[in-house]
């Protein structure tokens, strides 16, 4: 996988399009910084149960860009009104997960003394994700107002894409991961340390908080669906193993601070 190379043409691309941009239609620009836990919901453990979701949680920390249509920094003025301008937002990111992950729940229960309950205790992995992408945030309350009040709250809703190089780490206690003394047969031939990339679909809701003229603060939810099964180095055959069918995800719980560039 040439990681470095996809990597820089793809911030390259960024960078290029923002220019480009504030070339173009003078539109004023945000920068900001985002982290918080990330749940990923992968192969292992039981899915939707509790454990499991704690559990397998991580870290994710990222940078963000924002174009803002309703302010012009280059003349200190606001653009022409529209709908479009004064509740829309456009987010480019380039952000950072890692989660440790291991089986959670009842088939590696104290009370399971099977091989194959011994086996899934031992099982561990990890993945690490790099995202780049973009977001359209709808603010369904006034940009401008929210801008011009201290204090002032400004809820959103985004949706947009990722690409995104994972690196995941898949390994057991008992021995290598072809060995059928240390894997179920479920996951033997669908176990992976190889890396790769993969596209992605981004949806999240939050709020921002204004707290300077030139500074919010934001939290925001965010579920980012995969579209592979592979994120997490696991792959169980989904026509035998129907509960391992569906793609990697994950939900992502972030705190940010954002401050306007004029």
């Amino acid at each position: 996988m040439q990681k470095p190379k996809y990597f820089r043409l793809l911030i390259l691309c960024l960078l290029a399009f923002v220019g480009s941009a504030n070339a173009q239609f003078g539109f004023s620009h945000e920068v900001g910084v985002i982290a918080g836990p990330v749940a990923f919901q992968s192969d292992y453990g039981v899915s939707g149960d509790f454990e499991t979701n704690s559990g397998n949680t991580g870290y994710g920390i990222g940078l963000i860009h924002y174009l803002n249509f309703s302010y012009k920094a280059e003349c200190n003025c606001y653009t022409p009104e529209t709908y479009f301008n004064d509740h829309f937002k456009l987010r480019s990111e380039l952000s950072y997960n890692k989660t440790e992950l291991q089986h959670f729940g009842r088939w590696v229960d104290k009370s399971k003394t099977s091989q194959i309950a011994n086996q899934l205790r031992a099982m561990r992995g990890s993945t690490s994700v790099t995202n780049i992408g973009m977001q359209l945030e709808y603010f369904p309350l006034s940009i401008r107002d929210f801008t011009s009040t201290i204090g002032s709250w400004a809820p959103f809703i985004s949706l947009g894409g990722q690409f995104s190089f994972y690196d995941p780490e898949a390994y057991s206690t008992l021995g290598p991961v072809d060995s059928p003394l240390a894997y179920p047969v479920k996951y033997l031939g669908a176990t992976t340390n190889q890396g790769g990339t993969v596209w992605s679909i981004v949806s999240s809701v939050g709020t921002r908080y204004k707290l300077t003229e030139l500074s919010d603060l934001m939290v925001d939810l965010r579920v980012q669906y995969y579209f592979s099964n592979w994120v997490d180095g696991l792959n169980p055959d989904p026509k035998v193993y129907t509960e391992n069918r569906a793609n990697d995800w994950n939900i992502w719980f972030n705190f940010g601070y954002i401050y306007y560039l004029q």
